[in-house]
């Protein structure tokens, strides 16, 4: 279910992934950071937030 509002949320990879599982490296590549300090734009939905929860400790994210 989506946000009400269309809102974006900027999320900048400030972490490296080395040493972490597969599937947290597999999350990143879906949410398409591939490089520290990458920055991806991507639309506020139930899915994105539920990756975001994943990888919290390596994402910082901020409102578009």
């Amino acid at each position: 279910m989506a946000r009400k509002k269309e809102t974006k949320l900027q999320i900048t990879l400030v972490r490296s992934p080395i040493g972490y599982t597969k599937r947290q490296k597999a999350t990143l590549k879906a949410m398409g950071l591939k490089k520290m300090n990458q920055i991806v734009v991507h639309d506020d939905t139930d899915a994105i937030r539920g990756m975001i929860d994943k990888v919290s400790h390596l994402v910082v994210v901020d409102k578009a």
